[in-house]
């Protein structure tokens, strides 16, 4: 029997439960000995001119090491999309938590006075808060670029007459707003300097690979002179992809100051300084005909970009995936990203692809209220057909496969759906205070999209276990249990016998990473390729031994021993006999799986709200989910990244904002502000099976990392609205706070 497919414990967690987790915090390398410690000065405001900076007294101060500020640096100077963003600010700052200067002392206490110590004068100026200050153009964060917009995609000028021939037409702007991704452990690194001349940092990053990539970018050396090794990390959503500014000021520092250097960020810095995500405006119009048929949609997105446009990719892969999972004959999209004085935004969890779900799914069930019809029949009129796949869609996206009306038809059986309009019919007219409201999403997404491929690489030692080495860098999603499981399933290995390496770029040169949900169809794919090849250097040194023909050989899985087909009486050689026969490197594989193309995960989620009427406050009763993501290798693995996922959008939906006011200071910076979701707040998740396999890579798995997020929000917020439609209220912008629900409530009230 294999055992992919089975529920198998992670063996990752055995260590973390125990004895716990090392990370960037925790290390105690006889390399780091003699290390400084680095913080960072930040501006406390979030636009004004540096007319002054003094470090004279805080290089006083007992134990600072040095001070350093842009005018110390040699580095050259760093792109940020069209614009320049400086390794430390040195003539204006742009946002709040932007690094003026860096302070090492001895001891890590002696760092916040030290840093307190730094004296910066500011000449403030106006500041751009928000996406309309930026569009208007008042002030402008970057003059030499001509105003705040620093990249138009698709049509420019939508036509006007589009939806001529629309019997309903309805249009909306949507906030879906800026959300920090606060992981569990903080930004951290580590860097030291080795007698060879080689920096060697250790980093809380999601791609060790591309992370040695910008820092050796970044002081201007070679790839080979910097080793980057990634620990156990606690989080990341997107936000630690690669690396961000401060380690390669941290390699400078460290070599420059001739100490190795340790960072841990604060988790206030943690809010002001790691990118943030979401941030979208987005204005949905939406055309058809009254028995439900959409003939257009349209997309006017506007990305707030923050202060820095780092990853102006984002509005494009709403873009991409704007239609979502509807056959609809015309899509017209457009794309703005603007800077702002607020902190800049990357990517987290989902990435441009949950902002298109949100838009697209609003949108349909404004559409279905304008007209009287049920939001799911809607969906259901306007799906794309199993049979028109591969489908290409009108933004561009190569759909490879996908069953939306049979997910979508599951979840609503598992729900009651019937029932619980019938419910929600009830209370609306006995005038009950608690409304019921039913949200749906019918959601698409696009994993490993980014057209890379991975590595793989499989070695059988003497004593028959098996080392794998990964490019993927897992951070919690049970990747090693779920590639050990593949492994074991391929070579007739036990698990315990299989471990799995990642996150070192001196023993993995070449990977990609962690990003985007395409660790198990590109990184999975790989270490499958390089078992395959294994395999068959096995089976010629096995028939060497049995004096057979290699094609009259299998393996015996559930043995881990190879035999002639047929004849089990002429014995079996298992892998410690092969590996003492074997030349070196004969039963080692290293491979780059290059051919994977994007997959389409796809799903359809139920939520069931209470809303207080009265004091607005939102009840998640029941989420009801289908996240179809192809075969399944390890469905706790897949429970579990379901679950994080769930937890994660409804957050977003019900209680999540970053928030600024007016002169671009954070109001919600804190553990005490910023509003995270937690068991109290979440029902038992009902996760309905749904299998639909891909042909794009070996396995015909999609991701699910991301999945999960990508439905539960819209569908909360969906929800949410429902719950209010019999009251008056058309939309309500996220996050569904109790507030906001009553503000809306008492609007509609005062109307009457």
């Amino acid at each position: 029997m294999s055992i992919v497919g089975t529920r198998v414990v992670r063996i990752e967690d055995q260590k973390l439960i125990t004895t716990g987790g090392t990370y960037v915090d925790d290390l105690r390398e006889p390399a780091l000995t003699g290390a400084v410690f680095a913080t960072f000065v930040r501006s406390p405001i979030a636009h004004a001119r540096i007319t002054s900076i003094d470090t004279s007294a805080a290089l006083a101060a007992p134990g600072v090491v040095a001070v350093y500020t842009a005018a110390d640096l040699d580095l050259a100077p760093r792109q940020a999309g069209p614009v320049t963003e400086p390794w430390l600010a040195s003539d204006v700052v742009r946002y709040v938590g932007e690094p003026v200067a860096l302070v090492l002392t001895e001891q890590r206490y002696q760092l916040a006075d030290a840093a307190e110590l730094v004296d910066v004068d500011y000449d403030p100026l106006d500041a751009v808060a928000s996406i309309d200050a930026a569009l208007s153009g008042e002030t402008v964060l970057f003059p030499e670029s001509g105003g705040n917009v620093m990249q138009v995609h698709g049509i420019e000028e939508f036509p006007e007459d589009s939806f001529a021939g629309c019997e309903v037409v309805v249009t909306q702007t949507i906030v879906n707003q800026r959300v920090a991704p606060a992981p569990l452990e903080v930004r951290g690194a580590s860097c030291v300097w080795g007698e060879d001349g080689r920096l060697t940092v250790w980093l809380s990053t999601q791609n060790a690979q591309l992370g040695r990539g910008a820092i050796a970018a970044g002081l201007g050396v070679p790839e080979e002179q910097v080793r980057v090794i990634a620990p156990d990390v606690g989080g990341g959503f997107g936000a630690k992809i690669g690396s961000d500014p401060e380690p390669i000021v941290l390699g400078w520092a460290a070599r420059r100051s001739g100490r190795p250097v340790r960072w841990t960020e604060s988790r206030s810095e943690n809010f002001t300084s790691m990118t943030h995500g979401r941030a979208q405006q987005n204005t949905v119009t939406i055309g058809g005909r009254r028995d439900g048929t959409v003939e257009v949609f349209r997309l006017d997105v506007v990305q707030d970009a923050g202060a820095y446009p780092r990853t102006l990719f984002l509005p494009t892969l709403t873009e991409l995936m704007a239609s979502g999972v509807y056959h609809f004959p015309k899509v017209e999209t457009r794309s703005r990203g603007v800077v702002t004085n607020t902190t800049p935004v990357a990517a987290y969890r989902g990435a441009g692809r949950p902002e298109a779900t949100a838009a697209v799914e609003r949108a349909m069930d404004l559409f279905a209220a304008e007209i009287g019809m049920d939001p799911a029949q809607v969906r259901k009129v306007n799906f794309i057909r199993p049979e028109e796949f591969p489908f290409t869609t009108r933004s561009g996206a190569n759909y490879d496969s996908g069953e939306y009306a049979k997910a979508l038809d599951k979840v609503l059986e598992a729900a009651g759906y019937e029932e619980l309009r019938a419910e929600q019919r009830r209370r609306r007219e006995a005038g009950d205070p608690v409304a019921l409201g039913l949200g749906i999403a019918s959601y698409v997404e696009i994993t490993g999209g980014d057209g890379g491929g991975e590595s793989g690489r499989v070695d059988i030692n003497p004593d028959g276990t098996v080392t794998a080495y990964t490019g993927s860098s897992p951070h919690g999603q049970g990747l090693h249990t779920s590639l050990a499981m593949l492994l074991s399933d391929q070579l007739g290995i036990p698990m315990d016998r299989i471990t799995v390496k990642h996150g070192d770029t001196d023993e993995i040169p070449r990977a990609i990473g962690t990003f985007g949900s395409r660790s198990l169809q590109l990184g999975g794919s790989a270490i499958r390729q390089a078992a395959d090849k294994v395999i068959a250097n096995a089976r010629e040194i096995a028939a060497d031994l049995l004096e057979a023909s290699p094609d009259d050989l299998e393996l015996d899985v559930d043995e881990g021993a190879w035999r002639v087909k047929g004849a089990p009486s002429s014995g079996a050689v298992d892998w410690v006999q092969l590996a003492a026969r074997a030349e070196e490197g004969a039963l080692s594989a290293d491979v780059w799986f290059g051919e994977g193309t994007p997959t389409f995960p796809f799903g359809a989620h139920l939520a069931v709200v209470e809303v207080d009427t009265e004091t607005g406050k939102v009840v998640v009763k029941r989420i009801i989910a289908a996240d179809d993501a192809g075969p399944v290798v390890n469905p706790l693995v897949f429970r579990g990244q379901r679950h994080g996922g769930l937890g994660q959008g409804i957050a977003q939906a019900l209680l999540e904002v970053m928030s600024y006011d007016e002169d671009g200071n954070p109001t919600t910076a804190t553990l005490a502000d910023y509003s995270f979701i937690t068991a109290t707040e979440l029902p038992d998740f009902e996760l309905v099976d749904s299998v639909t396999p891909t042909d794009r890579n070996p396995l015909g798995v999609k991701g699910i990392g991301e999945a999960a997020t990508i439905g539960s929000t819209p569908a909360v917020h969906n929800a949410v609205v429902d719950a209010l439609a019999h009251l008056g209220v058309r939309h309500l912008d996220m996050p569904t706070t109790p507030q906001r629900v009553w503000e809306a409530l008492s609007v509609k009230g005062e109307a009457k």
